[in-house]
């Protein structure tokens, strides 16, 4: 369904990643994690359009996409949620919710898909996507957003960030529930365990370079064994 050839991608005179070759299935959950600047993010830019690769190609449904413009390829299918998620001035969240769902949405349906990522849908569903709202927030209803889509591949750019518990564990009931009932793939950039658990495959990187693929089953433990190495939270930023 996707698949990356040779992908390399230098900034600043820094190679970030360096000869990428990957095939993601259909239908699968499949989480990326790694230290902090192995080049997990960028990747996950890469395929969605936001970054131009130095080099290499990105296949998608047998058709090469590299030069595509983000509008172009979610038209196609690939749906992404950002770290930082977007602010939208003037678009009221149901309206949000509707766009993404691409049919006449009702507000019982948006109100039910805010509660499970944790909202109080009666206070948020005619709500603006604006500075009004926290990051923490703004993240929930991103996600909501990108969820309802169904895209034939959805990436998550660290879901869990700025997300309190009680919203966490709500996080992994939608991850748990888009793994059962969704047809498309779903790709996690994550360093949290109960994410990874739930993957189908594991995806680790290192300086740029992807180490290892495997089921979760199989690589849960290495990456539990050296977390201080593949889940750090200090350090430098994830490029």
């Amino acid at each position: 369904m996707l698949e990356l050839r040779n992908i390399c991608f230098t900034r600043d005179n820094k190679k970030i990643l360096n000869d990428i070759n990957l095939k993601l299935d259909i239908n699968k959950f499949i989480a990326i994690t790694g230290p902090n600047g192995s080049g997990k993010s960028t990747l996950a830019k890469i395929i969605m359009g936001i970054e131009k690769q130095d080099e290499g190609q990105i296949i998608f449904d047998g058709k090469d996409i590299s030069n595509l413009s983000i509008d172009e390829r979610a038209k196609i299918g690939i749906a992404f949620a950002f770290q930082q998620p977007v602010r939208f001035k003037g678009i009221t969240v149901y309206d949000l919710l509707k766009l993404s769902e691409g049919k006449n949405l009702n507000k019982m349906e948006a109100c039910n898909i805010l509660s499970k990522v944790g909202l109080c849908a009666k206070e948020y569903v005619d709500r603006e996507v604006n500075n009004s709202l926290s990051g923490g927030e703004l993240k929930r209803i991103e996600i909501a957003s990108v969820a309802v889509r169904n895209s034939k591949l959805t990436i998550f750019d660290e879901p869990e960030a700025g997300i309190d518990l009680w919203s966490f564990q709500n996080l992994i009931k939608i991850f748990e529930e888009m793994r059962e009932k969704t047809k498309g793939t779903t790709l996690i950039i994550s360093h949290q365990e109960r994410i990874l658990k739930i993957a189908d495959q594991i995806i680790l990187m290192n300086s740029g370079k992807i180490e290892k693929i495997g089921k979760s089953k199989e690589l849960m433990q290495i990456v539990l064994e050296d977390k201080s190495k593949c889940c750090k939270l200090g350090g430098a930023q994830d490029e």
